[in-house]
This record gives structure tokens, sequence and C-alpha cells, in this order.
């Protein structure tokens, strides 16, 4: 499954117009701002909270029941941590010239950004809340622009 989240702001959809006027491809900015907000997704997991700093549902006794009885060496009560680690540990960025995309290639990633009950995946031992890890907190934001104007300074410089 893939999901699209399209992030516009008041701020940041005119730096990005400005600075694809001066270049023909955005892959390099594109690059910074993906590893930023690798790094800043990661913080969101040891911090337990969605971009807009809203602390994720703890997990379910039927979940920790269920990794007990897979006698795991440890269970990690956080949320969105399994005994792999892999959702925390596997998010990229894949960069391109007119767009930059962050995700993590876990199959389960969408249920865990979206969450689903069990009447919709009967599969499921219970429902998932939604603990969104994916998108732009303020911070980013502010951190994105502040990317752009680099760039953009760059652009303005002589011999740029």
């Amino acid at each position: 499954m893939v999901a699209e989240i399209i992030i516009t702001t008041d701020e940041m959809t005119p730096a990005l117009r400005r600075l694809a006027d001066g270049m023909t491809d955005m892959t390099a900015p594109f690059i910074d701002i993906g590893e930023y907000l690798i790094r800043s997704t990661k913080e969101r997991f040891q911090a337990g909270v969605s971009p807009e700093g809203v602390r994720w549902a703890p997990k379910s006794p039927a979940t920790l029941a269920a990794y007990g009885a897979r006698k795991s060496n440890r269970v990690d009560t956080r949320p969105l941590f399994g005994p792999s680690g892999s959702l925390s540990s596997q998010i990229f960025s894949q960069p391109g010239p007119d767009r930059v995309e962050v995700g993590s290639p876990m199959i389960y990633a969408a249920m865990m950004q979206f969450g689903g009950t069990k009447a919709q995946f009967p599969h499921l031992w219970g429902n998932i809340p939604a603990r969104p890890f994916i998108g732009i907190s303020a911070e980013d934001e502010v951190q994105i622009i502040d990317i752009l104007s680099e760039w953009l300074k760059g652009l303005a410089e002589p011999g740029a």
C-alpha cells in the first residue's frame, strides 16, 4: 500500500517556487530536506509523538501479550517499537527533481500511520489506533524553510 501526503504551507510553497524558478532539477535540495526529515522522524519515534506533538496511544494489553507469547527476549512497551525495531530504523527518503518522498518500506507502516480496526482487517488481534509518524511538524517546517533559504542564497550568489 502506498500513501501520499502532500504538504503545502503559506511559507514553504512560495520558497519552493522561487527555488524551482532558479533550478531545472531540485534533487539536491530535496536530498537535504529528505535527510533532515529522516532524522526528525526518528526523533519522533524516540519521543513517541506524532508530527503535531500528540503522544501516541500506548500498546494494548493484547499486543503486549502477543509479544510475550512469542517469547521475545525483551518486550518493548513503547508504541511502534516491535521486537525487530524495523519500523523506526528503516525510515528512508527518495529525492527526485520535483519532490522528496519520506516513508518506511515495512508492509505494516500504513496501518501504524493511519490505524485500522479488526472489523476492517480480521487478521489483526485487535484494533490499531492511528499513530502518525510520517509528516511535517511546525519545527520541521521552520527547518525546511531554512534549508530552502540556504539554497536560495546559493542561487543569488555570483557564480552560483
